[in-house]
């Protein structure tokens, strides 16, 4: 997308020289469509997570439906993001990522449904949600953690760190029930994305 495109390169100085990003594992990250979920320290998270593979690849990823007012919506559509109304098991946006990820898209999401730390009192705490593993589940693709770090301390001026990992096991919980596949898989998926927090 041009949007996306022209934001890359504008960003290119902020991200490498002045917040010196630093990523690991890019090139072991699938081919195809996969699922990248990661954990939530800050908003900046999909920017720090999708940059390492820009310009090859772009990032779709759910937003809270509050912030797709007049105004924000199509920045935040054209930067490939899609609308989830938290709280409410929202189907649409669960069918959205399931058939952008069938498509080839790289759909990233934050299991913790959240970001962890705020200065104000949260409507929604951040906690395990199946929502990642089952999008990789029902479309059929990988399932890969990730891990940022630096995102929430950006004023001043640190380094930031991605993660990617190898994908989760999950091709065994496919026959499964959805229900305990999904919870399964979400708890081998928080193992990961927690071992590749303590290396960064």
């Amino acid at each position: 997308m041009p949007f996306y495109l022209g934001l890359g390169i504008v960003s290119w100085p902020l991200v490498r020289l002045v917040f010196r990003l630093r990523a690991h594992g890019v090139e072991s990250l699938p081919v195809g469509g996969f699922v990248l979920a990661a954990n939530h320290v800050s908003n900046f998270d999909p920017w720090a997570l999708g940059y390492p593979l820009f310009p090859r690849r772009q990032l779709r990823f759910m937003g809270k439906s509050e912030l797709f007012n007049p105004v924000l919506g199509p920045l935040l559509r054209a930067g490939g993001a899609f609308p989830v109304r938290r709280g409410e098991g929202d189907l649409a946006a669960i069918e959205t990522a399931v058939e952008l990820a069938k498509s080839g898209a790289v759909v990233a999401m934050f299991p913790e449904g959240t970001r962890r730390k705020k200065g104000l009192v949260k409507k929604f705490q951040a906690r395990p949600h199946t929502g990642a593993a089952r999008v990789a589940l029902e479309a059929g693709v990988p399932l890969v953690p990730a891990a940022i770090a630096g995102t929430d301390r950006l004023s001043r001026l640190g380094p930031l760190r991605v993660l990617y990992g190898s994908p989760v096991e999950i091709d065994d919980l496919r026959n499964d029930d959805p229900r305990e596949a999904s919870r399964e898989a979400t708890e081998r998926l928080f193992e990961a994305i927690a071992a590749l927090e303590r290396r960064l």
